[in-house]
């Protein structure tokens, strides 16, 4: 894998999720369940493209979490913002 395959799957909103999830779960990521079994990721990505414009929105719960994805690429967990890279 190249540097910039790393780059361009570390920028995906999918990605992003589930380091948030760890983060507030205090886990480590490959130890949680996959973000599959709640939503599916590609689609995810799909809808958070960088072209996407505003107003784009997507709750889900993950485990004891509730999930929030905004299309500014704000990411949240149980209401506590996790900056993205």
């Amino acid at each position: 894998m190249t540097g910039t395959t790393v780059e361009q799957y570390s920028d995906s909103i999918s990605l992003r999720v589930v380091e948030a999830l760890a983060t507030a779960t205090d886990t480590a990521a490959h130890e949680l369940e996959p973000l599959y079994n709640v939503v599916d990721p590609e689609a995810l990505d799909q809808l958070f493209q960088q072209d996407t414009n505003g107003g784009v929105r997507v709750t889900f719960e993950y485990g004891d979490s509730l999930v929030e994805v905004r299309s500014d690429g704000t990411v949240s967990i149980d209401g506590n913002v996790h900056e993205g890279r």
